[in-house]
């Protein structure tokens, strides 16, 4: 009987869900192109199409990757009307042919991960632009929407994830939703408000703990009975 799983956290460097999992006493690690803020030694400075996710994990869960090219506000920036025209405005200091460069590696890596050899794969992700889904693998599910405050923490942000071989999350602490326009409903929404700066992406795209810790009990606890009964 399998008492604990393999588990591997790509694209992430905060720890927040390899710690989700570990305190669970799973054998987790994480890996991304850049070194772990915790200073973690379980976690492997890679790109993830190196080889790592063939090395026998029972559950996959990629956090965060280069989604600006894929998801549906990203869209503007990379074609104009139709499919691939010149867009009518592009990012300060970038070039049309930079926009669909970092389409082509989101693409890549979520591919990469999709269609890994691994039985449970998770991949947060916002729901996709219609050129990012054209070249999705057919097996791709739309993403299940979950908030925030659905796990404890006041605030807003739609987090997608796709799921292959794993339930649906379920909320574990539901929050009353402030009354929109308040003080309080913008405080909810202080992730989108957030100043513009060299720090914003990262500190946007930062897991929720609630959520992560949900996500570790949820689908390793799911995971773990599918060993168990096989």
């Amino acid at each position: 009987m399998a008492e604990s799983l393999k588990v591997l956290v790509a694209c992430e460097t905060s720890g927040i869900a390899r710690r989700a999992f570990a305190a669970l006493g799973h054998d987790v690690w994480s890996c991304d192109i850049l070194p772990a803020e915790d200073g973690s030694n379980r976690h492997i400075v890679c790109d993830v199409r190196d080889g790592i996710l063939l090395e026998g994990w029972d559950l996959l869960a990629v956090m965060h990757p280069p989604c600006t090219r894929l998801c549906r506000s990203g869209r503007r920036w990379m074609s104009g009307p139709g499919n691939w025209t010149a867009p009518k405005k592009l990012p300060a200091g970038r070039t049309w042919d930079d926009m669909k460069a970092e389409f082509e590696e989101g693409i890549s890596i979520f591919k990469a991960c999709w269609e890994a050899p691994i039985k449970r794969v998770a991949i947060e992700n916002p729901e996709m632009n219609d050129l990012a889904r054209a070249r999705m693998p057919t097996d791709l599910p739309k993403p299940q929407i979950v908030q925030p405050h659905w796990f404890g923490h006041s605030e807003y942000k739609a987090t997608g994830w796709y799921l292959r071989g794993l339930p649906e999350l379920r909320p574990t602490d539901m929050l009353q939703e402030p009354e929109r326009g308040s003080d309080e409903w913008k405080s909810w929404n202080r992730v989108h408000r957030m100043t513009p700066g060299p720090e914003r992406a990262r500190l946007r795209s930062r897991s929720f703990p609630g959520m992560m810790a949900a996500a570790a009990e949820q689908w390793a606890g799911f995971a773990m009975d599918m060993e168990n009964a096989a």
